[in-house]
């Protein structure tokens, strides 16, 4: 992308046109106040900026539409804006062209029919910047947000208060919020850090995530309803059986089992049926007040097992210890564990033989004996623990279906007494049953949700691990060094102070750092403002070498404001240049400011053929290379941006 040619257009419909090369050095120079720093102030304008920051006086009052052709590979886009009515501070209604060639269309032809924002959006498609979301923690306060051509405004754009500013390396302005957070973020992208592949790789990691948090919930539902069917099945099945719906009774019966006795109550047809004689709750009475008691004794075994586990646990730690002991002074001839004899200072059997020495070597052995049985006993003592704790949680769970099976038997019951007779409340009963087994979470349901719930589970370790997989900080920094040892090349074209230094670009600062070996030397803690504008040039030029030997989506195009001020004795005398070739050899530092412009053009010559530099200059040089650089003549009222007759 670079700039084929920038048109103004007055309220009576007068158009003045400015044509560029667009490969190669561009120099517009001339007298002041004549429109040159306005012209980067126009291209962004019409690149997708509402903001209108041309500047008050007569580029303002006397231009009607601002518009830009903008040159890219195989195609020419023309975006044209009109001045803010009313005295207004912004716009973001825009002309809107496309063509393989395009000529300045006439004023009568100016008319409004897109919008800033398809403005960036085309730009940004046509410098091929991927699609791409900055990555910006859950912690933080800011939002992710897209990269798009407005974020490559800070490399394009050198204004005049920047070129040689010791605190600022790329232009921004000051209503923006966070700019140095915002170039961090997007220049990796740019940069061909964070790739598309990454960025389709996350959005199919969030579609993933997404469905696996859905595929969570609908399994935690069926779960929940398989859970709670099972309980209402065990009320159903005791209410069944209760009005006598259901006539065997099996005390052993599972959950499938209830299901199928449940689904065989269907069948059930009114017969004459003996009146209960209440021995089924008092059945289940006597059964619940057994497993309570069962459960009581239950609870009295694992207390009590605590208990000697916790006085148990004092005797282990002094037998353990007297184990150690007698490790420590091998007190048995022989190592209880391997066998060895252990006793440097007395031969194999020496005097073992007596009766004193195998009445104290038994005792020994006894002792050590005992010692081991009692450290072996904690893991049998806990498998004890946790059997207990097993056998009581099975009570309990037998309790609670127990409590359900007599209440749907109490509720059966008065359910009888309440409709008259059996036949009555067991054809309620069947309804009930028929209501919960159309309404019954299927299994295969559930195992499909498990199968799911698997399938996605291995999908998003899958996607995680290839992010993971990702080396975009090494390839950041492996780019940030090629770039740096560019910059280091280009001030020592320069002839710049610290030239014999590694310079280095410090992303995350936003500056240019100099590497000594007794400290390093931000660009802020060096003077000079040729030292300044050197640093600046350097960063900017490597920045875009690298853009395009590596084809990134950065515009290939760079403007500089008054670059050669730094090389005159004062702001005033710089200005009264006046594109003079006369005034700038007798005021300027001449090899200083020849130097500048032999570097930029050897830049777009031989480091980065094609590319379009655009230098607005007070500053002229009588050398033939620099006057077929310039895009017209010196500007000196007339000729200049506005012409003086428009009204």
């Amino acid at each position: 992308m670079k700039i084929k040619s920038i048109h103004v257009y007055s309220h009576e419909g007068q158009r003045r046109d400015l044509q560029f090369k667009v490969d190669g050095l561009n120099i517009i120079t001339g007298r002041s106040s004549t429109g040159k720093s306005a012209l980067s102030e126009i291209v962004e304008y019409c690149m997708g900026r509402s903001s209108f920051n041309v500047p008050e006086g007569i580029i303002r009052d006397k231009v009607a539409w601002f518009a830009v052709i903008y040159q890219f590979e195989r195609e020419q886009v023309l975006v044209a804006k009109p001045t803010p009515p009313g005295g207004g501070a912004s716009c973001s209604t825009t002309m809107l062209r496309r063509s393989i060639e395009l000529q300045a269309p006439s004023f009568e032809e100016l008319t409004l029919n897109s919008n800033d924002e398809a403005v960036v959006a085309l730009l940004s498609r046509l410098l091929g910047i991927p699609e791409n979301r900055t990555e910006v923690a859950l912690e933080h306060s800011r939002d992710s947000y897209e990269a798009n051509v407005k974020h490559t405004f800070y490399y394009l754009f050198q204004k005049q208060g920047l070129v040689a500013n010791k605190d600022q390396l790329f232009s921004y302005r000051q209503d923006e919020y966070n700019p140095a957070q915002t170039i961090r973020d997007t220049l990796p992208i740019l940069l061909g850090v964070s790739s598309e592949d990454r960025y389709t790789l996350e959005y199919k990691l969030r579609v993933a995530k997404r469905d696996l948090k859905l595929n969570v919930k609908m399994l935690e539902q069926a779960r929940d309803a398989i859970d709670m069917a099972h309980e209402k099945a065990v009320g159903l099945y005791s209410e069944a059986k209760t009005v006598g719906v259901i006539a065997s009774v099996d005390p052993n019966i599972n959950a499938g089992g209830i299901i199928e006795s449940l689904k065989a109550a269907l069948s059930w047809e009114p017969e004459k049926i003996p009146e209960d004689d209440g021995n089924q709750i008092s059945r289940l009475e006597e059964e619940l007040g057994q497993l309570r008691k069962d459960r009581r004794e239950a609870q009295a075994r694992i207390d009590a097992a605590r208990q000697f586990s916790k006085r148990a646990g004092g005797y282990e730690s002094e037998a353990i210890e007297q184990l150690n002991r007698l490790a420590s002074i091998k007190a048995l001839p022989k190592n209880p564990d391997t066998g060895e004899w252990q006793w440097p200072f007395s031969e194999q059997n020496l005097a073992l033989e007596s009766p004193i020495a195998t009445a104290l070597l038994n005792e020994l052995q006894t002792l050590d004996t005992e010692l081991r049985i009692a450290t072996g006993q904690r893991p049998k003592l806990d498998a004890y623990l946790a059997d207990l704790d097993g056998k009581a949680q099975e009570i309990a769970d037998a309790i609670k279906r127990k409590e359900t099976e007599l209440s749907s038997a109490i509720e059966a019951d008065e359910m009888i007494a309440r409709m008259g007779t059996r036949n009555n409340a067991a054809a309620r009963v069947v309804g009930r049953i028929s209501l919960f087994l159309e309404n019954l979470v299927p299994n295969e349901e559930l195992s499909n949700l498990k199968a799911e719930n698997q399938r996605l589970k291995l999908r998003v370790e899958d996607l995680e691990s290839r992010i993971g997989e990702d080396d975009s900080h090494e390839r950041l920094n492996s780019i940030l060094n090629i770039i740096s040892s560019q910059v280091t090349q280009y001030i020592r074209q320069f002839e710049a102070e610290f030239q014999e230094c590694p310079a280095r670009f410090d992303l995350a600062n936003i500056t240019i750092v100099f590497d000594r070996i007794e400290r390093s030397v931000p660009m802020s803690r060096t003077g000079g403002g040729e030292n300044h504008l050197a640093y600046h040039l350097s960063a900017l030029l490597a920045l875009h070498l690298f853009a395009v030997k590596n084809n990134r989506p950065i515009p290939r195009f760079l403007m500089i404001d008054q670059p050669t001020q730094v090389y005159f004795p004062s702001e005033q005398v710089y200005q009264e240049a006046d594109g003079s070739i006369q005034k700038t050899e007798a005021d300027a530092d001449l090899s200083a400011v020849r130097r500048l412009f032999e570097l930029l053009l050897k830049f777009v010559k031989e480091d980065a053929p094609g590319f379009q530099l655009i230098v607005t200059e007070h500053a002229n040089l009588r050398d033939q290379w620099f006057q077929d650089a310039l895009a017209e003549q010196p500007w000196t009222k007339p000729p200049a941006l506005v012409p003086e007759e428009w009204s």
